[in-house]
């Protein structure tokens, strides 16, 4: 008898061992099913084994097309050749390159078209096999944070100082092109929202919603903060962390336009934290740049943007965007940064003199040279915060 209660008792812990993992595993299922940041585990040869809901929709891959395949596919060039090369350099020597520490960095959609992300890498081991797990945030999904998207759409987003009522009109068309294209893209998802055939997703129609009117808000922010900006003539700055700032602003500039092809990055070296900045004003620098070097890569082969930052000498940081298009010719760097001088059929040759007047309003300067790939570089400065 006593035997036949002890094999019941052994019976019934086993019965409660496997509950309490069927648990863990709806728990974990759940989990995955419902966290905004897309998770993917990879094993220690780069082959995708788990490829949660959030990153199907993030990457528009169902997960029976990706579990297997390796982890290079979600990559644009040069990331995607060289990945099997890092996983090999880290389980040969230990160096953590980015296990533990987390970069802003590419990914690459289904359809080609790449967009800047947040990515956070972990390690961890299962029955004698080593797994990675990255955690995916989409720096282009600005609604995952209210607070930080109050404070990108709210704000102005054009402060250039200018004297001449031409100056002036040319600055406001300029700068309100930005949350305009953003209010067309959001109407166009609510549109497209109100065709789908079955019940309408209200949820995402309200947020369509509430963006448009959050982006109309921030045209008018634009118009009331130069009409200010122009009265004082000076620039309101406080520390700013400068990665978060390179970030949100790339974001931004790739909303309503084609990413297909193009290989971007965002390097901070560890000795930059904080400067002195007008948030705005200084993100609205980031956009026209970015936006610049976009149009350039148009229609060739190779598309390489670069944003970095370093310090220099004098307690100061310098800004980089580089890219991979045509370059400059002799004569449109000697009127560079003068208003009206655009190669553009559709400009108005504003941008960077708005940019140069921002720059020069927080004691920097902006310049132009040739990048590493036979395109254009700008460096601009800003003062330390510290």
């Amino acid at each position: 008898m006593v035997r036949a209660m002890n094999g019941t008792g052994d019976e019934g812990s086993a019965r409660l061992a496997e509950d309490s993992h069927s648990l863990e595993q709806a728990l974990l299922g759940s989990i995955l099913a419902t966290v905004p940041d897309a998770l993917i585990v990879i094993d220690e040869r780069g082959q995708i084994i788990s490829f949660s809901a959030a990153a199907q929709r993030m990457f528009q891959y169902a997960e029976p097309e990706v579990l297997g395949e390796n982890i290079s596919m979600l990559m644009p060039s040069p990331d995607r050749e060289r990945h099997d090369g890092y996983i090999r350099h880290y389980m040969d020597t230990g160096e953590r390159r980015i296990i533990g520490i987390g970069r802003l960095t590419t990914a690459r959609r289904r359809d080609g078209s790449t967009f800047p992300i947040e990515l956070a890498v972990g390690e961890l081991r299962d029955q004698g096999r080593r797994l990675f797990t990255g955690f995916i945030r989409d720096l282009t999904e600005t609604q995952r944070t209210e607070k930080r998207v109050a404070d990108l759409q709210a704000e102005l987003a054009h402060t250039g100082r200018v004297t001449a009522m031409g100056t002036l009109a040319s600055a406001l068309a300029h700068e309100l092109n930005q949350p305009l294209t953003a209010i067309a893209n959001y109407m166009e998802a609510g549109r497209d929202l109100l065709a789908v055939d079955g019940p309408v997703d209200r949820e995402m129609l309200a947020e369509a919603m509430s963006e448009s009117a959050a982006q109309a808000l921030r045209a008018g922010e634009i118009i009331r903060s130069l009409r200010e900006f122009i009265r004082r003539g000076e620039t309101d700055r406080q520390p700013e962390p400068l990665r978060a700032l390179m970030a949100e602003a790339a974001a931004l500039a790739f909303i309503g336009i084609d990413s297909r092809g193009i290989d971007m990055d965002i390097s901070v070296e560890p000795g930059v934290g904080k400067v002195l900045a007008n948030r705005v004003q200084l993100q609205q620098v980031i956009i026209n740049l970015v936006k610049n070097a976009v149009e350039a890569m148009a229609g060739r082969s190779m598309k390489m943007l670069r944003l970095s930052a370093m310090p220099v000498d004098g307690g100061k940081v310098e800004v980089v965007v580089a890219d991979s298009g045509p370059g400059l010719g002799p004569d449109m760097s000697r009127t560079l940064f003068t208003p009206f001088h655009t190669t553009k059929p559709s400009g108005m040759g504003v941008g960077l003199s708005i940019s140069q007047t921002i720059v020069e309003g927080h004691g920097g300067r902006i310049w132009a040279d040739p990048s590493p790939w036979g395109g254009t570089a700008f460096h601009f400065t800003l003062d330390r915060a510290d």
